[in-house]
């Protein structure tokens, strides 16, 4: 069983900068890929990065690539995403999501991950 809460949301304007941190509970969490994911109003949740098991893979939605880093510190048991140059479009609740695997390959599949946080509202101001 794993236990996952986000931190880190708020409201901020364009051009600037939040981490999320996905802290979770479970001593076997260094076996379970990562995933963030967002879902805006009256859309549907996607996919926004995602980490292998070890760290070592790491894959991103188009939208985020070059501005968003998502990261893992496993003695610390806790996920990162730093976010940089925001724009209003990435205004949406963001969720980290956990599975077990031990695959270097990323799903990007929401209904692949077992375990959610209750997610954290990032609202970026024009």
């Amino acid at each position: 069983q794993v236990q996952l809460v986000e931190s880190g949301g708020g409201l901020v304007q364009a051009g600037d900068s939040l981490r999320l941190s996905c802290a979770a509970s479970g001593r076997t969490f260094s076996m379970y890929s990562v995933g963030w994911f967002r879902q805006a109003p009256g859309k549907e949740r996607e996919f926004v990065a995602g980490i292998s098991w070890s760290g070592g893979s790491t894959s991103y939605a188009d939208s985020v690539k070059g501005r968003f880093t998502i990261s893992r510190d496993n003695a610390k048991i806790t996920v990162y995403l730093q976010m940089n140059s925001l724009k209003p479009e990435d205004t949406a609740v963001y969720f980290c999501a956990a599975r077990r695997s031990l695959s270097p390959v990323i799903t990007v599949q929401s209904n692949e991950y077992d375990y959610w946080g209750q997610g954290t509202q990032v609202t970026v101001s024009s």
